[in-house]
C-alpha cells in the first residue's frame, strides 16, 4: 500500500512542479491579448476589457491538455435594460444548434421603445431595425462579431506598429475564419496558446432557470444558490440569436471545490494528465476534454459528500473514475447545472474506445502513472471483466445515479474506505438489489 501511495503522490508532484511556470506562461500570453483588447476598447468603448481573470490562470495551471482557451469581451450595456426574448421558432440551423447546448433556449436581444441610454447599440454596425410593437429592433450577434473582428484587426496593426507587442507574439491568421468566435494564437514565450475571443452580454438576471430540482447541499454556504442569483451570460449561438453560457458559473463552482479540504483538484489534475498523455496520446487524438473532466469532478463533489471520500489521493481519483466510467458506459455525461443536457452529444467521440481506455486505467493505474517511459511497474488487475453491465444500470433507471450505487463501484475497486454506518447500509442494499437483477437476467 505504501508503494501505491508514494506512486500517486510522486505523479502528482511531477504535475504540480509545473504549475507556477504554467501560470507565468498563461500570464505572458494573456498580457499580449489584453494589450490588443485595450486598444479595441479605445477604438470602440462598447467593447470592454475583462481584467478579472485570476481563476482562468489558476485553472490553466491545473490542466495538462492544451485545448483552446476562451477570453470574453463584455459588451458595455445594461443587460437587464434589453428585451431578452426566447426564440421559439428557429430555423433548421438554429434547431441543430440547440440540441448541443446546455440550455435548450436561444434568445434575441431587443432594444425596447421606452428605455433611454441604449442609443449606441442602435447603430447600423450592430443593430437591425424592426417593426415589432415590443422593441425598436435587435442587436445581432453576426454584426457584433463582424464589428469586433474589424476592431481586432485594427488594434493588432496599431499595437505592432507602435511596438506594444513583440514581433511573433501573436498570429492572427485564423481571424479569417467565419465562426461564432474569433481565434488568435498568442505566444507564451516558448509555445503558442490559442484563445477563442467571444463577445458576451454579462449577467442578465431574468433568464437563468436551472433544470436542477435541488442544488447540491455539499457546497458550502448556499454557494450554488448565490451563483445562480448572479445571473447568466449570453454569447452568440447563430447569426441572429444568443445563448446562455455556463462557463463562468462552472469556473466559480470549480473554485469553490478547490476551497474544500481534500484531494478534489489533485484528482482532476491527475486524470487530465493521464487523459492527455495516455488516452489522447499527447494531445494528438481527439477525446475527453478538460471541460468534461471538470463536470465529472462537480458530480463527484455532490455524490461523495464526506471528508473521508477525499482524504486519500488514490481513493479520490477513483471517485472521479467511477462516475466517468458510468457516463461512458451509458453514453451520457449530464451537465451539472442542466442535467437534461448530455455533454457527449454531438462531440463525435468514440465512447466505446474511451470506455476501454478508462477501464484499463481503473483496473491497473500503475501502468499509466509514469513520469518517464523507462518507469516500469507491475500490478495485477483490480477487477474482473463484466463491470460494464453493472455500469449500464443508470441508463435504464436514473435512481441508480446515487451515492450508494457509486459506493458499490468504489467497493469493487477496493477504494471504499467509508465508516459511516448509514452509508454502508445504503451501499449494501444497492448491492443486494443489483445481485437480484443479475440472478433474474441469468
Amino acid at each position: 500500500m505504501e508503494v501505491k501511495i508514494s506512486l500517486w503522490h510522486h505523479y502528482l508532484h511531477a504535475i504540480q512542479s509545473r504549475e507556477t511556470p504554467k501560470i507565468q506562461d498563461y500570464q505572458r500570453a494573456e498580457n499580449v491579448l489584453l494589450t490588443v483588447l485595450e486598444r479595441v476598447q479605445e477604438l470602440d468603448s462598447r467593447f470592454q476589457v475583462d481584467y478579472s481573470r485570476d481563476l482562468e490562470a489558476f485553472h490553466f495551471a491545473l490542466r495538462t491538455s492544451e485545448d483552446d482557451l476562451t477570453i470574453e469581451v463584455p459588451l458595455w450595456v445594461n443587460s437587464d435594460a434589453l428585451l431578452v426574448q426566447e426564440a421559439r421558432d428557429g430555423g433548421l440551423e438554429e434547431r441543430g444548434l440547440r440540441e448541443n447546448l446546455p440550455s435548450p433556449a436561444s434568445y434575441s436581444l431587443g432594444v425596447p421603445w421606452d428605455v433611454a441610454g441604449l442609443e449606441r447599440w442602435m447603430t447600423e454596425d450592430v443593430f437591425s431595425p424592426s417593426k415589432s410593437p415590443e422593441c425598436q429592433g435587435y442587436i445581432l450577434p453576426s454584426k457584433v462579431l463582424r464589428r469586433l473582428k474589424e476592431l481586432l484587426v485594427a488594434a493588432i496593426v496599431h499595437c505592432k506598429h507602435h511596438c506594444l507587442i513583440m514581433p511573433g507574439s501573436l498570429n492572427a491568421a485564423n481571424l479569417k475564419e467565419e465562426d461564432l468566435h474569433m481565434s488568435l494564437l498568442v505566444s507564451s514565450g516558448w509555445r503558442m496558446i490559442r484563445f477563442n475571443i467571444i463577445p458576451v452580454l454579462k449577467k442578465n438576471h431574468k433568464i437563468l432557470h436551472l433544470q436542477r430540482k435541488q442544488l447540491a447541499g455539499e457546497f458550502p454556504d448556499d454557494s450554488l444558490e448565490k451563483i445562480q442569483r448572479q445571473g447568466a451570460d449570453l454569447i452568440p449561438s447563430s447569426s441572429h440569436h444568443w445563448r446562455i453560457s455556463t462557463d463562468n458559473l462552472i469556473t466559480k463552482l470549480l473554485s469553490i471545490v478547490g476551497s474544500l479540504k481534500g484531494h478534489r483538484l489533485d484528482s482532476l489534475s491527475i486524470l487530465d494528465r493521464v487523459n492527455n498523455e495516455g488516452w489522447r496520446e499527447g494531445g494528438k487524438k481527439a477525446g475527453l476534454t478538460f471541460d468534461h473532466l471538470k463536470m465529472v469532478l462537480l458530480w463527484a463533489t455532490e455524490l461523495f459528500p464526506s471528508p473521508e471520500d477525499w482524504s486519500d489521493l488514490e481513493s479520490s481519483v477513483y471517485r472521479l473514475l467511477v462516475i466517468l466510467l458510468c457516463c461512458l458506459a451509458t453514453k451520457k455525461l449530464p451537465h451539472f447545472l442542466f442535467p437534461q443536457h448530455n455533454l457527449f452529444q454531438g462531440q463525435g467521440l468514440d465512447l466505446n474506445s474511451l470506455y476501454q481506455q478508462v477501464e484499463q486505467f481503473a483496473g491497473q493505474p500503475e501502468q499509466f502513472l509514469k513520469i518517464h517511459v523507462t518507469h516500469l511497474f507491475s500490478s495485477s488487475p483490480r477487477i474482473d471483466n463484466g463491470i460494464k453491465a453493472f455500469l449500464q444500470l443508470p441508463a435504464n433507471n436514473q435512481t441508480y445515479w446515487d451515492t450508494a450505487y457509486f459506493d458499490v463501484l468504489l467497493d469493487k475497486f477496493q477504494v471504499y474506505n467509508i465508516q459511516d454506518k448509514d452509508r454502508i447500509s445504503a451501499m449494501q442494499n444497492i448491492f443486494l438489489k443489483t445481485k437480484k437483477l443479475e440472478n433474474s437476467s441469468s
